[in-house]
């Protein structure tokens, strides 16, 4: 088995009104939200100036895991999820591509929800 990383990456906030919510984080926060791509609006947090990791905020479906969750980075993500399942997590969203990385959300034993990500 790989290695597994570790580093939290990123966070993503779920929600099914993602405009207000950007409009929210921006007027509040001062964070630059950028247009949607694939019902995802990428967000800098000015991580380099402050010291913050930047996210983005996602539409999914309905029945798409709402709230906040961070995003793992991880080595190997299909070993990722087979240690995490054999831990007790739950997968919600099996590994999916994207142009640049792999991700995959699952939930933890106690209810909470996070993403693993793998860069190709």
């Amino acid at each position: 088995m790989n290695r597994i990383m570790g580093n939290v990456v990123g966070f993503e906030l779920s929600s099914q009104e993602p405009e207000k919510a950007a409009e929210f984080y921006s007027t509040v926060f001062g964070w630059e939200i950028a247009e949607p791509h694939w019902d995802y609006w990428a967000i800098s947090t000015h991580e380099r100036e402050n010291g913050g990791i930047n996210g983005g905020i996602g539409k999914g479906p309905n029945d798409f895991p709402h709230g906040t969750r961070i995003q793992i980075a991880v080595d190997a993500i299909d070993d990722a999820i087979s240690k995490a399942k054999e831990n007790g997590a739950m997968v919600v969203r099996d590994k999916m591509e994207f142009d640049e990385f792999y991700l995959a959300y699952l939930v933890d034993p106690t209810g909470v929800g996070f993403g693993l990500i793998q860069k190709k």
